[in-house]
Parts: C-alpha cells; sequence; structure tokens
C-alpha cells in the first residue's frame, strides 16, 4: 500500500496498521515545519532523546519555502548520515518498529527515514563458557551491530562483508551473513541464503537455536550438535580467516560457524593462546576426555556384570566390597543424583552455589558409602565421568556424548555384552548419518573421507608462523590451478 500526498490521509491508515493511540511507546506528533504541516512517528526508547529534541527544535526552525518534501527537510536542517525516503506503508511500519524515525509532510507521497536508534544494550565482557586465561576479555551482545563492530575491528579486510536479512513473518529478525569474499565457498554461501529465504516461521523465538534447527533438519533422536557457536569475536574472526561463514542473529550474543564437522569440537581458543606443545597436548587430552565420558561408567558395569570373564589386569576395577544396590542401580541413581545436582545449581543463587555443591556432591556421598547402599568405586567413575564431560567445550556436545553414555548404560544393564555391543553401533551409525550444512562435506570429514593435511591441522595446534607459511603455498597453488 502506497502513501498519499494527503498527509490526513496517511495518518489515517498509520493508525490503521499501528496501535498509536492504544500503545503507550508508539509516538506519533503533528508538527508545523514553516507553514508545513509533518508528522512524525517513532517508538519511545528506541529514538535517543537527545536527537529527537534536536531534530523537532530544528524541524520547527524551517522558514517557509516552497517545494520542500520530506527528505529535504532533513538533509537541510538535520546534520545526521543515515537518511532516506520511502513510500510504502509496510516497510515504512516495519522500519519504524525496528528503531529508525519516520517524517510524513502533506502534499509529499515519500516518508523520509532517519536511522536514530539506540537499541538497550550490555557493555562486552567476558565470556561465561568460553573463558580463557589469557586474551581478550570481550564477548558477543544482543545488538546485532555491536557484534558486526567488535569482528570488524579484528580483521580490517576490505573484502569483509555483512549481509542482512529479515527472517520471522512477525518478528522480522534482523540475521547477518558474515563472510570474506576472497576466502568463502560461493556455493555455499548460495545454499545459506536460499536456506535464509525458505524459512516461513512466526518468529525465531529462541534466537540462534531457533535458526540452527530451521537450517538444517535431523531426526529427534540424534543428540549431535550440527553447528559450532561461539560468543568470542577472536574465534569468529579467525574462522572467517579460514573462509568460514558466520551467522548473527540480533538480540543472540551467540554465532553459527558453519560449515562444521565433530572433530571442530575438539578445539577451543585457549589452545591458541598456550604454547604449540601446549595446546597440542590439550587438544589430545580433549579426545580421551570424550571417550572417557562416553564409555567409562557403561564399560565400568560391564566388567562387574561379567567377573569371571574380566581380564586379571582389569580386576583391580572390581569393587572389593558388595552393597544393598546392585551397580547397575548405583550407577543409574548416581547418574541422575548428578543430573539433579547441576540442575539445581543452575538456580540456586551464586553466593549459595559454592557451598550447594559440596553438601550434595560429598557430604550425600560419603553417606551414602558409610550406608552401605553403594560402593565408592560407582561414585569415583561417575564422577570421574561427568568431569571429564566438563572438559568438551562446545555445551551441545557435552549434552549429546552425556546422552550417549545414559544410553549405553542403560542398554548394557538391561542387556548385557550384547547390548553395550549394539547400542555403540546405533551410536556411531547416528554419529556417521549427522549431516553438516555443507553436503560435500561429511560429518567425520577429515577422517572420512581422509584428508591428511586438514585431520593433522584439526589434531595439531600449528605454530602460527607455519600456518601462515602454508596459507601462502595455498594461495600459489591455487593461483597455478587456474
Amino acid at each position: 500500500m502506497k502513501l498519499t500526498k494527503s498527509l490526513d490521509e496517511n495518518i489515517k491508515t498509520l493508525k490503521k496498521m499501528l496501535p498509536i493511540d492504544k500503545s503507550f511507546d508508539l509516538i506519533g506528533r503533528e508538527i508545523d515545519m514553516g507553514g508545513i504541516r509533518g508528522y512524525l512517528l517513532f517508538v519511545d526508547g528506541f529514538a535517543k532523546d537527545d536527537i529527537m529534541i534536536h531534530v523537532m527544535k530544528e524541524l520547527q526552525k524551517v522558514q517557509p519555502e516552497g517545494g520542500l518534501t520530506a527528505r529535504k527537510l532533513l538533509l537541510q536542517n538535520i546534520p545526521y548520515i543515515e537518511t532516506e525516503e520511502d513510500n510504502d506503508f509496510q516497510t515504512i511500519i516495519d522500519r519504524v518498529l525496528s528503531g529508525q524515525i519516520a517524517l510524513f509532510t502533506d502534499g509529499d507521497e515519500n516518508a523520509a527515514l532517519l536511522d536514530a536508534r539506540e537499541y538497550p544494550v550490555r557493555n562486552p565482557s567476558e565470556s561465561n563458557i568460553e573463558k580463557v586465561t589469557r586474551g581478550p576479555r570481550d564477548d558477543l551482545v544482543e545488538t546485532i551491530v555491536f557484534n558486526t563492530a567488535l569482528i570488524r575491528r579484528r580483521v580490517r579486510d576490505n573484502g569483509l562483508t555483512f549481509e542482512i536479512k529479515n527472517v520471522g513473518t512477525m518478528s522480522k529478525t534482523d540475521v547477518a551473513i558474515g563472510y570474506i569474499n576472497t576466502k568463502v565457498d560461493p556455493k555455499l554461501l548460495d545454499k545459506l541464503r536460499k536456506r535464509l529465504e525458505e524459512i516461513d516461521v512466526p518468529a525465531l523465538t529462541m534466537g540462534e537455536k531457533s535458526l540452527e534447527e530451521l537450517l538444517v533438519k535431523k531426526k529427534w533422536y540424534n543428540p549431535m550438535p550440527q553447528f559450532r557457536v561461539s560468543e568470542r569475536p577472536d574465534v569468529l574472526a579467525a574462522h572467517l580467516m579460514e573462509g568460514h561463514i558466520i551467522v548473527l542473529v540480533d538480540t543472540s550474543p551467540t554465532a553459527l560457524i558453519l560449515p562444521s564437522t565433530l572433530l571442530y569440537f575438539t578445539q577451543y581458543v585457549e589452545d591458541y593462546y598456550q604454547n604449540p606443545l601446549v595446546g597440542t597436548i590439550t587438544r589430545f587430552v580433549r579426545i580421551i576426555a570424550f571417550l572417557v565420558t562416553v564409555f567409562l561408567v557403561p564399560l565400568f558395569l560391564l566388567l562387574n556384570m561379567y567377573p569371571a570373564q574380566t581380564p586379571e589386569f582389569f580386576r583391580f576395577l572390581l569393587p572389593p566390597v558388595s552393597a544393598e544396590i546392585s551397580i547397575f542401580a548405583q550407577l543409574v541413581i548416581l547418574e541422575v543424583s548428578l543430573e539433579l545436582l547441576r540442575l539445581s545449581s543452575l538456580h540456586t543463587p551464586q553466593s549459595m552455589e559454592a557451598a550447594f555443591s559440596i553438601i550434595g556432591g560429598l557430604i550425600l556421598g560419603d553417606f551414602a558409602v558409610s550406608m552401605e547402599l553403594f560402593v565408592a568405586d560407582s561414585i569415583v567413575f561417575a564422577v570421574a565421568s561427568t568431569i571429564a564431560n566438563h572438559c568438551i567445550p562446545n555445551p551441545e556436545m557435552g549434552n549429546a556424548t552425556k546422552v550417549f553414555r545414559w544410553f549405553l548404560l542403560l542398554s548394557t544393564g538391561f542387556f548385557g555384552i550384547w547390548g553395550f555391543a549394539i547400542s555403540s553401533v546405533i551410536m556411531f551409525l547416528i554419529i556417521c548419518t549427522t549431516k553438516t550444512f555443507d553436503d560435500r562435506h561429511h560429518y567425520l570429514w577429515p577422517l572420512i573421507p581422509f584428508d591428511g593435511s586438514a585431520m593433522r591441522h584439526l589434531l595439531f595446534r600449528y605454530p602460527m608462523a607455519k600456518l601462515e607459511n602454508k596459507n601462502k603455498k595455498n594461495k600459489i597453488r591455487k593461483k597455478a590451478d587456474s
């Protein structure tokens, strides 16, 4: 629907499309500008108060002059950079609801839009998930413009591009695609653009998590994450330099990185702020932690179910005393109890969190052993598995390994060695059939199909000088091939 030259008609239409007289934060203000009637429309809380006062003060000083349009009034009297005009009601309303100021004038069939918005925002602070011993302490915030600025501060390449799109028929959430045009895969970029255009939902209610599930669909029983996420601008900048694409969602302090495969989840920013040897060792410890958290408890149960078949060098893992409750029941109760402790700690006030953990973990565990309900071995293995779980840097990957551990534990407890074997095969099949956003890369790449160079890059933390030399050689090779 287009604007008309009659200001009264335009105001009447705006009040039909927007609850201007009902919603207190929608401000419509008539103004006289040198004999020209005007109408300002904006959202209170988005528009900066000092700029609004300046705009109205300057517009009221306008001298009578023929042929003035809304855009000319702003350009001649308001020294502000971001101005444009439009004549479509829905487009103008969308801009106003996103924080811009609209100026309508009598006799002009175009409205002027002034981008003077200021969203409520918190200051960048250290991420609670991706902590480092050294390095910057700023993370992403809930405002998309601030996030692009944090990334561009680190990557000042003239090819760095942020494309913005709206997703959600009702929320019209801003979604930004970030990439470096000299490094990105054009086919992958086109696929992402197409997927975003095809999304038809009312709103991205859970920010980047909702977008993640809409971009790559998977079965409900598959817990494996398909996107790597990060709250750190330095991590995002490093991935952009490697040719990855990042996706930022307004109101969310987390960005999606694609494409991502299983071994990418073994990497952590701390590796690159430490000595290369230390970073490499830490990376291998993280891989071991993944295996420990999945297999340690089920294997402990399996050995206790078949003590006669247990090899001599593994017999030290068998508890020397028995308890009132079977080993299987003990492990199930411990897994549930540890999960209850974790969930309760999320809702416990910070001042009581440490004391609550000590009471729940140590005292209750000691009482259970003293009352001969549990054997100490079960508690040790369950706690060790939980500690290993927290060594996995990505929370979603940590949750996935936890689900697999429970699945293996229950299958082993009910069906013995066959349950352990079959559930292990099912787990492997789930991992193998998990899809990435880039269909050309398998979820287990560079293991399947095997790529030795990429595998070494993911497993070992190379010195920066060696990485730069490798990048230069790759550029020379690409030029020679072309």
